[in-house]
């Protein structure tokens, strides 16, 4: 049913600087134009899905609002998710629908209808891929949630995206869920010291991918850009850096496995 994430929508509070912000931490223009509902959007088309910033409503909190994923046929998606027992509405450009959130336990989901095309299916890019500093992709998106087997029972059994991992790890006062979905992962959270509860899930950060860790680094630095030192990432491999500013609200993590030879990492 669902073969890829089509998009990921992120409400800001002043659309115009944080697209401004994006286009400096992306390393590319946005694409600006109105919604199917009409409303102002700045657009980020990247390597394995889109970045699409809209306006907060009033009162709002700014961060990340939605998931989108791509479906070939929106007729039969929506057919097997009211079998699966998830509300569904057309969503406000008619191009798409929205579960109800009650169905998705907070977490903003809709389906577009996109047919499958080439995607970046690697964990990341490779280390000569061209403008090796600026950002290709997604790696994953992470959604915090009290309820690990609510969001299995969501994600793997009524959206139908392949459970990959399932990781429980004290050391980081964490349980982890990876679902694979195209060529990138939607990450599940559960903070273990909180415990099990009913409460909403919330989606809540993003890790980019980068071909050149050192000159990504370097490059956002010299644009103003708060960055922490680059240290080693959990994932065998690979460096990390976190980004401290030009997300509007979002934590953001920079990830890579090939490392300029003029910017070594800081000791960690």
């Amino acid at each position: 049913m669902i073969h890829a994430l089509d998009h990921i929508a992120l409400a800001a509070r002043d659309l115009d600087s944080a697209a401004a912000g994006y286009a400096l931490l992306l390393g590319c223009p946005a694409q600006r134009a109105s919604g199917g509902d009409g409303a102002a959007r700045a657009t980020f088309p990247l390597g394995n899905m889109s970045l699409q910033l809209r306006a907060a409503p009033s009162g709002a909190v700014e961060g990340l609002a939605a998931l989108g994923f791509a479906t070939a046929d929106l007729g039969k998606a929506r057919s097997l998710l009211e079998r699966r027992g998830l509300a569904v509405a057309q969503g406000d450009g008619g191009g798409a629908i929205d579960v109800a959130p009650a169905a998705t336990h907070g977490t903003g989901i809709s389906l577009v209808e996109r047919a499958p095309g080439p995607a970046q299916t690697g964990p990341l890019p490779p280390a000569d891929a061209e403008h090796d500093e600026i950002v290709s992709g997604l790696d994953h998106v992470v959604i915090r949630s009290p309820n690990p087997e609510r969001a299995v029972a969501l994600f793997a059994g009524r959206l139908g995206l392949s459970l990959r991992l399932d990781r429980t790890e004290p050391a980081w006062g964490a349980r982890l869920l990876f679902f694979r979905c195209g060529g990138l992962i939607v990450e599940v959270a559960h903070d273990l010291k909180a415990g099990v509860s009913d409460g909403p899930d919330r989606l809540w950060g993003l890790s980019w991918r980068v071909a050149d860790i050192g000159k990504a680094h370097a490059r956002l630095r010299a644009a103003g850009i708060d960055a922490s030192d680059i240290r080693a990432g959990r994932r065998p491999q690979t460096k990390v850096f976190t980004v401290k500013s030009h997300t509007a609200g979002v934590p953001t993590l920079m990830i890579g496995t090939a490392m300029s030879s003029a910017h070594p990492p800081a000791d960690t």
